[in-house]
């Protein structure tokens, strides 16, 4: 099964690690640091130019990516659940 993220943007079910809200996760210090050093690193993905309201971790053939991305985290979890049945 398969999430779309916006944009062209589709990644595998398998390959999701975890999908975050931008607003509340990016209160953690912790969260913040991973977000840089991820930048840092050229492993961030804005898929659109809005504003992110979410970020979903995923990886794939040993490399993690942060997605950006407009669609709520909520909104997210609620496609996957939906396909799951």
């Amino acid at each position: 099964m398969y999430l779309h993220l916006g944009g062209d943007v589709v990644l595998r079910y398998a390959d999701i690690i975890g999908i975050f809200d931008m607003d509340h996760a990016s209160v953690s210090r912790r969260t913040r640091d991973f977000l840089a050093c991820s930048q840092k690193a050229g492993d961030v993905v804005s898929v659109s130019e809005e504003l992110p309201k979410s970020f979903v971790v995923a990886s794939a053939k040993g490399r993690t990516t942060v997605f950006l991305t407009q669609i709520s985290s909520a909104t997210l979890r609620r496609r996957m659940m939906e396909r799951r049945g």
